[in-house]
Parts: structure tokens; sequence; C-alpha cells
């Protein structure tokens, strides 16, 4: 079976803008000039790196660029690929085209916190497994989601690392 691609998005995700207060365990960055600050948790780049060692993780997220200019080095992380987004803003079913094309026909994991319903009828028509994780975008990505690509990635290949 080929390596399974995790894709991940960055605002909700790794950047919980809903909580009203910084949560704790994160810092916030002053990254753009007159918004607001981003959300950052050093845990997640130990997470990402820890989900790198099972999967092919790629940046997808209207950052595009953005996060590996900006958040892999706060985070610990190497540059990540990045399935392209368009420019924002953009609904979030605009996400599901560009992801099909990066899959293709490999296995994948989406972590976000907007899965629209044009994602979930995507995921579900694949014939290759498919696991979308949402993500509450006032809590930020958790280390139970983490696990649960993980363990997915796991029952998908037994002889998976894990």
């Amino acid at each position: 079976m080929p390596r399974p691609v995790l894709l991940l998005d960055v605002d909700g995700v790794l950047n919980p803008y809903s909580a009203v207060e910084c949560p704790p365990g994160f810092a916030e960055h002053s990254l753009f000039p007159g918004a607001e600050p981003v959300r950052l948790c050093r845990a997640h780049g130990i997470w990402i790196n820890r989900l790198r060692q099972t999967f092919d993780v790629v940046w997808a997220t209207s950052w595009n660029h953005d996060a590996n200019r900006l958040l892999a080095p706060l985070l610990g992380v190497t540059p990540l690929p990045l399935a392209h987004m368009p420019s924002p803003p953009f609904h979030p079913r605009e996400k599901v085209r560009v992801i099909a094309r990066f899959v293709g026909t490999r296995p994948a994991v989406w972590i976000d916190d907007q899965h629209p319903p044009e994602a979930r009828t995507w995921s579900s028509a694949r014939p290759q497994p498919t696991l979308l994780i949402p993500v509450d975008p006032a809590t930020g990505l958790t280390r139970e989601a983490v696990d649960r690509a993980l363990e997915w990635a796991r029952d998908e290949d037994p002889s998976a690392t894990g």
C-alpha cells in the first residue's frame, strides 16, 4: 500500500482562532501587521514530526507558502509539501478539488475545522481508505486527533510503524 497522506489545515487546527483567550500551552505570535495574533503550541510541532514517521504530512491551508515560511520554524518542523489552495477568501468546498488532485489514489487523512459536505461526499466515494478528522476551532489540534490518525494508519496497514 502506498504511504498515506495527512492533510493539515492551520487556522482552527494549529491556530485555535475561536478560543476567547489564548489556550494554555499556546503562545501568541504577531505575524501579520494589524491582524489578530496567531496562536501556536510547540507540542503541535512534536506531534507533526511524529505523524511524519507514518504519513507524508502536507499543508492544506490558505496559508500556502507562508505555512513553511512563518509557521514551520515556530513549530520546530522542517518545511512540508503544500497542496496549494486558492487565494483567500474562498469557500471551504474549494479545498476538496485541490486535495483530491493532490492525494490522487493514495490513502488519506484530512484534519480540518471546516470539512464541507463535499469533503464527506468525496471521502466516502473514494475506493482508497480516507479519514476526515474534524477539529474544534476553539481548541485546536489535540493529542486525541493525532492518536486517531496514527491508529487509523495502523488499522489500514498492519506493517505501519506506530
